[in-house]
Formats: C-alpha cells, sequence, structure tokens
C-alpha cells in the first residue's frame, strides 16, 4: 500500500492518514486487511460512528483510506453506492474580531510565539504551509511570501504586510544561529538551539497558539486554521473581491470561498431582515 501511495505521489500527512486508518481496520477485526471485505467495511463504519462517536470528518479519511486499499491495492470492486462517504455537516467556522486577534497576538508567550501567530493572520497560511517556509520564500523586494507544496501541492503567492516584514527582520536579528537562504523560516529545537535541517513541528504552532488564548482570555474555540478563517473574513469585511481571496487561499473552487460571505460583519449588516420592512399596525407585539 506504501509503495501505491509514493507513486502517486502523496503527501506524507495523508500516506500517515491512510496507512494508520488501515492498521486500525485490521487492528478492530484482528485480522489482516486483505482477508476481510466490504460488510467488515460496513460494520467497521457503524462502529466508528456509533461507539467511537468519530465525526465525519474523521470517519470519511478512513473510508478514502479503506477505499484506495481496496481499489488500488487490492483491486477489488467499490462502489459509491454501496459505499457512501458519510455527510458533513454545514458548520460556519469560528471567527474572531480584529480586536481579539490582536489580543490574542499580544498575549503570545514568547517572541517565537508572536511571530508564528502573526504569520498565520497576516498571511492566512495553513499550518503546515507555515513550518514549511524556507528563509527564500520571504520576498521583501515584491512584498511577498512564496507558499510552496501547499494544498494539493500547488504553488502560491501572498501579501508580505510591512509589519509583519519589521517582525520577521526581528525574529531574525534575535536568532543565534542565522539561517541562510534555503534554511527552513523557523527550525525545529527553538530560538536558541535551532535544528536547521528540520522544519518546526506543527505541535509548536499549537502551543502557540492554546497558550496565547488562554493568557488573552478568549473563551473561544480556537486553533490554528481559525487564524486562516480570520485572514480571509477580515479581508471581505474590508471590501476584498472574493475571487482575490480564493487565490490568498489557495481554494481551487470559489464555492470554498463562498463560505466566509456568512462570516462578514459587514455583508451580514448590510442586508436588513424584512421584520423590518413590516407595516407599523402589522408590528408583533413586545
Amino acid at each position: 500500500m506504501l509503495d501505491e501511495l509514493e507513486r502517486r505521489n502523496y503527501t506524507q500527512s495523508t500516506q500517515r492518514a491512510y496507512l494508520f486508518s488501515v492498521a486500525d481496520f485490521a487492528r478492530h477485526f484482528h485480522r489482516s486487511p486483505d482477508q476481510l471485505g466490504l460488510d467488515h467495511v460496513r460494520d467497521y463504519q457503524v462502529h466508528l460512528f456509533r461507539v467511537r462517536k468519530l465525526s465525519a470528518a474523521t470517519v470519511a479519511v478512513r473510508v478514502a483510506a479503506l477505499r484506495f486499499l481496496f481499489v488500488q491495492v487490492l483491486k477489488r470492486q467499490w462502489t459509491v453506492q454501496e459505499m457512501p462517504y458519510p455527510k458533513h455537516p454545514q458548520k460556519l467556522p469560528v471567527v474572531l474580531t480584529q480586536e481579539e486577534v490582536a489580543r490574542l497576538i499580544d498575549a503570545a508567550a514568547l517572541p517565537l510565539h508572536r511571530i508564528v501567530l502573526m504569520t498565520l493572520y497576516g498571511a492566512g497560511v495553513r499550518r503546515l504551509e507555515l513550518t514549511h517556509l524556507k528563509v527564500s520564500d520571504i520576498d521583501s523586494a515584491r512584498m511577498a511570501i512564496h507558499v510552496r507544496g501547499g494544498k494539493g501541492r500547488k504553488d502560491r503567492d501572498v501579501m508580505l504586510s510591512p509589519k509583519l516584514l519589521e517582525a520577521l527582520r526581528e525574529y531574525w536579528r534575535s536568532l543565534q544561529h542565522k539561517p541562510k537562504r534555503e534554511d527552513w523560516l523557523f527550525p525545529g529545537g527553538g530560538r536558541a538551539h535551532n535544528n536547521l535541517q528540520q522544519p518546526m513541528t506543527d505541535k509548536v504552532v499549537w502551543h502557540a497558539l492554546e497558550r496565547a488564548a488562554q493568557r488573552a482570555g478568549i473563551d473561544k474555540t480556537v486553533h490554528p486554521h481559525t487564524l486562516r478563517h480570520c485572514f480571509a473574513t477580515h479581508l471581505l469585511e474590508a471590501g476584498v473581491d472574493l475571487r482575490t481571496i480564493q487565490l490568498l487561499l489557495g481554494h481551487s473552487d470559489l464555492k470554498a470561498t463562498t463560505v466566509y460571505l456568512h462570516l462578514s460583519h459587514r455583508h451580514l449588516q448590510a442586508t436588513a431582515s424584512p421584520l423590518d420592512s413590516l407595516p407599523p399596525g402589522n408590528s408583533p407585539a413586545a
């Protein structure tokens, strides 16, 4: 299975998720996965929902992994009609106000955490895109950040904020071991003991956000992707068109970007409720 994943150039994160899913499937039935069939897949899917209480998104990844195993590795029949993907609930993401984002950044526990949060929000990058930035990806001449190998292995450019550039320069000056152009912008091992050969892990990003949210007294459920949602929503509220936001986020489909119309305070306030246009005599009693 690993050979087939690598032949198709799947990302490391997808390979890990798929192999973990198939291994869990085999452990559940105490049998090798090539000895199991579609009936076992159905039972396993029910178990994930009913017993483990996993989300639809997580179960969908498990089903995709098993489909890859059966179709690409074992060369067996698999139809969507017999093995449908679970429906995802259409939930709106949590978005912070600009004041809350400022409080979050100011509450960063460490200078490294502060620059990580500023980059997540200022460039709208995903956490893995942030950890895999290299020094050469910061283009101060064009005031752009090159995001390489994003979701779907697509490259894109995003704006480089003057505030972020100055913060990055200050971060650079604080490093004891200065990375070269082809080194990781955020190397592993922390600021004092840089491991220039390895990028920062995404656990550091999670930890930076969790500590800052706690220190800032933000009681909303936030995660690294929340700052990406804030980036897009605040741009939309500032009058940036959806197509531009789509390109900045690296969305392949504009439909994925339209969710921010539901989150934009400006768009909500610009639309009056029909209740307000009722004639006075028909207004509901208080």
